[in-house]
């Protein structure tokens, strides 16, 4: 079913808030080195639920950081819910996930380009986790 423009309008304000959030959280926590980027915001046709796919850079710390961000959604979802009081009637949940499609991307560059040939070597390209 695709997206209403309700909820493209809701998700592009959420994006566009969350990511200025999540790299002052991570400014503040003193946490240097770490790139967090929204790469996508989803919300479900009901609006209670807002599916928040995150960039993280080094990606080795991107589980651990998306575990962070599930821990402490409560605060964002707060900070957000008062940044978009007079655009939002009700803030929807939030869920983090990580998007790992630019890790994915450079593993099909390498095998294109011929460092890692995934032919002679099929466990190179490992299946694709949907979560």
């Amino acid at each position: 079913m695709a997206e209403s423009n309700r909820q493209k309008k809701i998700a592009a304000v959420l994006q566009k808030d969350l990511a200025s959030e999540l790299q002052n959280e991570f400014r503040k926590s003193g946490q240097s080195g770490i790139i967090v980027s929204v790469s996508k915001v989803s919300v479900t046709v009901d609006l209670s639920l807002a599916k928040v796919y995150t960039s993280i850079f080094p990606a080795d710390k991107a589980d651990i950081i998306v575990k962070e961000l599930n821990v402490i959604k409560p605060k964002i979802k707060h900070r957000i819910a008062q940044l978009t009081k007079n655009q939002l009637r009700r803030m929807p949940d939030l869920q983090f996930y990580n998007d790992d499609s630019l890790e994915y991307i450079n593993r099909i560059e390498k095998a294109v380009k011929g460092t890692d040939d995934p032919i002679k070597d099929p466990n190179l390209l490992d299946k694709r986790k949907k979560k």
